[in-house]
């Protein structure tokens, strides 16, 4: 049997059951992407996603939010964890961090993850063009179209990607589960706060978060099959 391909059958020994667990979330996360979509666009959704958005809003006044006064303030504040600028900035610092340390293809492939997210998310917003809700006043500004949800699906695929590599990191099991926790709170209110604003129905939240996670187990399997090979430095795992 050649080198290589021992190699990769004892690989695929220690670290299989992982593998072709994120496949089948990858297939799974596919399937159901495609099923969303289909409903949305057939409008099978529209009526829970309106009821959805106007129980958001006081029924004597739909410009205001439900709950206290500041709960507007931290969705503001939770929507922007989602937005490009501080998306940016996150990946910068990640980027900055493995050039620092001299990794060089650890440092590109986060940045190809990142910017793949935004693209296919852009393609995503095209192919479908759903329109934005417009049942209650916007809250914050939007300038593309609604389905999936691009502050989901990019909080998915940053935040996910960066809670991959702290685990990577933590000597813990404990710390590990941590870091998970965080990037799935990060990209559940983040998702969450799109609705609350009333600029995205709950479907594209939802299509979002799936979109994002989909985007991030393929960029997590490709870094793998590329360490691997040597191709990518064994920091991201």
């Amino acid at each position: 049997m050649p080198g290589r391909f021992r190699s990769i059958i004892d690989w695929l020994g220690a670290h299989g059951g992982i593998v072709i667990g994120a496949v089948l979330v990858v297939v799974l996360g596919t399937w159901g992407f495609i099923g969303l979509a289909d409903e949305v666009s057939e409008g099978d959704t529209q009526h829970f996603d309106d009821w959805a958005i106007r129980r958001l809003r006081r029924p004597d006044d739909p410009a205001t939010p439900i709950g206290p006064k500041w709960l507007a303030e931290v969705g503001r504040d939770l929507t922007a964890l989602g937005g490009v600028a501080v998306l940016s900035i996150v990946t910068g610092i990640v980027v900055g961090y493995y050039l620092i340390l001299g990794k060089r293809n650890a440092a590109i492939f986060v940045l190809f993850a990142t910017l793949g997210g935004l693209i296919l998310s852009t393609l995503l917003k095209h192919l479908f063009d759903r329109p934005r809700p417009q049942l209650v006043p916007h809250l914050s500004q939007v300038y593309t179209s609604s389905f999936p949800s691009g502050h989901s699906m990019l909080a998915a695929t940053v935040y996910l990607t960066l809670g991959s590599l702290l685990m990577r990191l933590a000597p813990k099991k404990r710390l590990k589960l941590y870091y998970l926790l965080v990037a799935w709170t990060l990209t559940v209110l983040i998702g969450l706060s799109r609705v609350y604003m009333g600029v995205h129905y709950p479907t594209d939240v939802l299509a979002g978060w799936t979109a994002g996670l989909v985007w991030a187990l393929l960029c997590w399997l490709t870094a793998r099959a590329l360490q691997h090979r040597g191709a990518v430095e064994k920091d991201i795992e």
